[in-house]
C-alpha cells in the first residue's frame, strides 16, 4: 500500500492519546452555531466542547437531528448561509480557526484536515474524472504539479483497495458503485496526508458487507497514515469497534463523554442508556429492543430545561425547568443529569 505524500504531522501511535501532557490536536470549546432564519438566529449546536488528541479517534454519536454534522461542518468552515457559527473556539494546532479568512481556510482543509462526506455522489464533482479530482487536492495545495498528482492519485486508489486503479482513475462518479465512490471520497480526503480526517457518517449509505470492507479500510488507514479520527455516526456498533472515546450528542448538546468501554459498561446518561437498549446484542443476550418514545425537539422548540426531560423515564423535578451542566463521574467521564451529584467537569 503506498503511503503517500510525506507528512508534516508529528509521528504518532495510530490509536492512543498520543503523548501525555501535550496539546490536543483538535479543541473545541463552547461552539454555538446553526442557522440565521427570519424569526432570528436558530441554535442547531449549543455551547459544545470536546477535545482530540494526536492519534485518538473519537466517536460523535447521537440521532438525526442531534447536531452532529453542523459540529463537523463548523470544524472545517464549510456550513453554507444561513447557517453560521455563532460563538465559540476552534483551535486546530493551536491556531482559532473562526476568525481565518478563506484562503486561509482553505490550507487547513485537506492538508492539516481532511473530510470524508455522508453522501459521496453529492460532493464529487459529476463531470471530473475520479483520478483528476484526487489530483486536484494536491495540485491546489502546491504538493505536486498535474502529471505527478495524476500518478499519486492512482497509487491512492490502489492504497483504498479500488479494483483496476489507473483505469477508474478515468472514470467518472457515475460510473463507479456507492462503495467505490465512498472510497474515492477517502482517497481525496487523505491526499495531502492531514493530521485529522472527519468522517461524516461514512457507512449511512451503504449495504452492511460494504460497510464492513470501508470501516476495515478506515481502521488500515488510520494506522498507516497515523490519523487522528472524528467519526461522526448513529450507529454504537460502529463506535465499538473504532473509537477511543465516546462524545454523545442530544438536542445540540454533549450529554455524555467517557472512554468507549466505560460507555459500554457503565452508561451514565439516561439517553446513552437507551440508545444502547435500542441495539440489537448490545448487552450480549437476546432480549426485545426498547426504542426510546417521543423524538429529538426541533433546534427552535427546546424545552426550557432539559432537553431530554419530555422522552426521559428517569426525570426528576428540576429537569423540568434548569438545563444540566456536565459533572463529573469518574475518571474522564462526564455526564450532563440531574441525577448526578454537581461535580464540575
Amino acid at each position: 500500500m503506498s503511503a503517500g505524500p510525506v507528512s508534516s504531522a508529528p509521528a504518532v501511535g495510530a490509536h492512543g492519546t498520543g503523548t501525555a501532557g501535550a496539546q490536543p490536536l483538535l479543541q473545541v470549546e463552547h461552539l454555538t452555531a446553526g442557522f440565521q432564519l427570519e424569526r432570528g438566529f436558530v441554535p442547531a449546536v449549543r455551547d459544545v466542547s470536546f477535545t482530540i488528541a494526536q492519534g485518538e479517534t473519537l466517536g460523535l454519536v447521537g440521532e438525526s437531528g442531534s447536531g452532529k454534522s453542523v459540529t463537523a461542518l463548523s470544524i472545517v468552515r464549510l456550513l453554507q448561509p444561513p447557517g453560521r457559527i455563532d460563538a465559540g473556539v476552534i483551535r486546530f494546532r493551536g491556531v482559532d480557526l473562526v476568525p481565518l479568512r478563506e484562503p486561509e481556510m482553505r490550507r487547513v482543509r485537506g492538508a492539516g484536515i481532511g473530510f470524508i462526506f455522508q453522501e459521496p455522489m453529492s460532493a464529487l464533482n459529476p463531470v471530473m474524472t475520479v483520478g483528476d479530482q484526487i489530483a486536484e487536492a494536491l495540485v491546489v495545495q502546491g504538493l505536486a504539479g498535474w502529471r505527478q498528482a495524476r500518478q499519486r492519485a492512482v497509487e491512492l486508489l490502489a492504497a483504498v483497495r479500488l479494483p483496476e486503479p489507473e483505469r477508474r482513475a478515468r472514470d467518472y462518479p457515475h460510473q463507479l458503485s456507492g462503495g467505490m465512490r465512498q472510497r474515492v471520497m477517502i482517497a481525496v480526503a487523505l491526499a495531502c496526508r492531514p493530521a485529522l480526517v472527519i468522517a461524516d457518517e461514512p457507512t449511512t449509505a451503504l449495504d452492511v458487507t460494504i460497510q464492513a470492507e470501508v470501516l476495515d479500510l478506515l481502521r488500515e488507514l488510520r494506522a498507516e497514515y497515523e490519523l487522528s479520527l472524528l467519526l461522526i455516526t448513529h450507529d454504537l456498533g460502529v463506535v465499538a469497534g473504532m473509537a477511543d472515546r465516546v462524545a454523545v450528542m442530544y438536542a445540540g448538546r454533549i450529554v455524555e463523554e467517557a472512554p468507549v468501554r466505560q460507555i459500554f459498561r457503565a452508561p451514565a446518561h439516561p439517553y446513552t442508556r437507551g440508545l444502547l437498549a435500542s441495539v440489537p446484542g448490545a448487552s450480549g443476550e437476546a432480549r426485545r429492543l426498547r426504542a426510546i418514545e417521543g423524538t429529538v425537539p426541533a433546534a427552535g422548540a427546546l424545552p426550557p430545561g432539559c432537553a431530554f426531560e419530555p422522552r426521559c423515564a428517569e426525570r426528576l423535578p428540576a429537569c423540568a425547568t434548569m438545563r444540566p451542566e456536565p459533572s463529573r463521574i469518574g475518571d474522564d467521564h462526564t455526564a450532563s443529569c440531574h441525577l448526578y451529584p454537581e461535580k464540575p467537569a
